[in-house]
């Protein structure tokens, strides 16, 4: 799969972040859908048009770490990154241990971040 053909969801309660990249991904050709919550993602129907998932680990609701957890219970196999402005190790340790596919601190390099999208849809 190519970036450009791929379609990303977005899901942050951040929406200036959820914004940022969006728009990000949209300048390198990619498809997106933004939410603010995981709830609203699942309730969307949207999974099967989905290629990459790039979800906040804290947000109202269900968390990144749930959603992903809830994601392997549907047997979906979409990769999932994970951004978030905790720095706690334990938490971080979660989110991998999880089967994210990356999990970024935010502010993250949007280089790195496309890079990871580029390996994780190549996978």
């Amino acid at each position: 799969m190519t970036s450009e053909a791929a379609c990303v969801a977005v899901i942050d309660d951040d929406e200036s972040l959820r914004n940022a990249i969006s728009s990000l991904l949209r300048s390198v050709g990619m498809r997106v859908s933004t939410f603010a919550t995981a709830d609203l993602f699942l309730n969307r129907a949207v999974l099967g048009d989905t290629d990459l998932i790039i979800t906040d680990i804290h947000m109202p609701g269900m968390s990144g770490i749930e959603l992903k957890d809830r994601l392997d219970d549907l047997d979906c196999q979409v990769p999932v990154i994970m951004i978030t402005a905790k720095t706690e190790q334990n938490l971080l340790d979660r989110a991998e241990a999880s089967g994210a596919y990356s999990v970024f601190r935010k502010p993250f390099d949007t280089d790195d971040l496309l890079n990871t999208i580029e390996q994780a849809l190549a996978d």
